[in-house]
């Protein structure tokens, strides 16, 4: 039944990317909402849950020794800033991909709960403290970002309202990003957090949406010197241990961003020359995950997701008669049926953030033309 279920969801994940949503089966539209309400579950248990926590947290004094809830009172759930953040964002997805759904009533009071001008004056009190310059960035950053460009997208009268009340944080962490970017004189190239090539696509989304020209612009920029050049990535050394990122597929999944399909194609040639022409030809395999108790061994899970929407995105940036499409996406269906039916919320080291990573891949968020 699991493995039907995964197989399910792959087949709702592609169909997601197609514009024809109204012809899907009844049988995908159902499974579609349960995973919502799965998913939806799994933030709303987490989003206000303040320990077990993992603070990333500079004291100065005496004074900072102090709890989560008072440090960062918007954001202070989920085990870890960032996760809190991206929990936000799912529920904001899902509302409004589902404004109806069972879940709606409760999600809402969660994110009012959280999404006050009070609340985000003393985050944004807090990131402007000494020694916190590097705070949460870039993934973190780039995630609050995201939460902001799904609200700009939602037109309910509550979500603005949040959105407002998010404003002077999401100023402050593109002001941040951009006030790095010029500075930064190597890419980040590892499998975790600190990754720049993950963390520049959701923000260079987010620049789109908020029709950010600056951003854009130091964005391509930091393409053109990290990345235009580089051929042959060694994707065979990867994954690393303890990855939920794929350093060559996330840089590939940004480049398609910058690059128009058959500058894209060309570079993908040189930038990943293995990628076969036919889709049945075995060349990527999902990570296998040992461990699900372990929180860095499940970050395994997360590589799978992740690279899933990287390779559907990937696939999604070159031009429609490339023979490379259909191997992406038969990769990206192995890889998202290897990790999905294990987004259970079983172990807390994983509930609290893979349901984002799913939710991300299923729902086509990073996709061109993405609902």
């Amino acid at each position: 039944m699991k493995h039907r279920i995964a197989k399910l969801l792959v087949c709702m994940t592609l169909a997601l990317g197609s514009a024809a949503r109204a012809a899907e089966p009844a049988a995908l539209r159902s499974l579609e909402a349960e995973a919502a309400a799965r998913f939806a579950a799994l933030a709303l248990k987490c989003l206000h849950q303040e320990y077990p926590n993992h603070i990333s947290h500079t004291l100065n004094t005496d004074a900072d020794a102090r709890p989560p809830r008072a440090l960062t009172p918007a954001f202070y759930g989920c085990y870890d800033w960032h996760s809190a953040v991206h929990g936000h964002w799912l529920l904001v997805r899902l509302l409004r991909l589902y404004p109806g759904a069972p879940f709606a009533e409760e999600a809402r009071a969660a994110l009012a709960q959280s999404l006050t001008s009070e609340h985000v004056a003393s985050e944004v009190a807090y990131l402007r403290g000494e020694g916190r310059a590097s705070f949460e960035r870039p993934y973190g950053l780039a995630w609050l970002l995201r939460l902001a460009a799904e609200l700009r997208a939602w037109p309910d009268p509550q979500a603005q309202r949040w959105l407002a009340a998010l404003a002077p944080l999401e100023r402050e962490a593109a002001q941040r990003l951009e006030s790095w970017l010029p500075k930064l004189h190597y890419p980040i190239r590892i499998g975790e957090h600190d990754q720049s090539a993950f963390a520049f696509g959701l923000v260079w989304d987010w620049a789109q949406a908020a029709q950010d020209a600056q951003m854009r612009a130091l964005l391509t920029d930091a393409a053109q010197r990290f990345f235009r050049n580089d051929t042959h990535c060694p994707l065979a050394y990867e994954p690393s241990g303890e990855d939920f990122l794929s350093p060559c597929l996330a840089e590939a999944d940004f480049m398609r961003r910058v690059l128009t399909p058959p500058q894209f194609a060309r570079w993908l040639t040189d930038f990943l020359p293995q990628i076969p022409g036919a889709p049945g030809a075995a060349w990527l395999a999902p990570g296998v995950v040992t461990d699900r108790a372990d929180p860095k061994l499940a970050h395994l899970d997360g590589l799978n997701l992740s690279r899933a929407w990287m390779l559907e995105g990937i696939a999604q940036g070159l031009p429609a008669q490339d023979a490379r499409r259909g191997a992406l996406r038969a990769s990206a269906g192995a890889h998202a049926e290897a990790a999905l039916p294990f987004v259970t919320g079983e172990h807390y080291v994983g509930g609290h953030w893979l349901g984002t990573f799913a939710l991300y891949l299923v729902s086509g968020a990073g996709l061109p033309g993405a609902h």
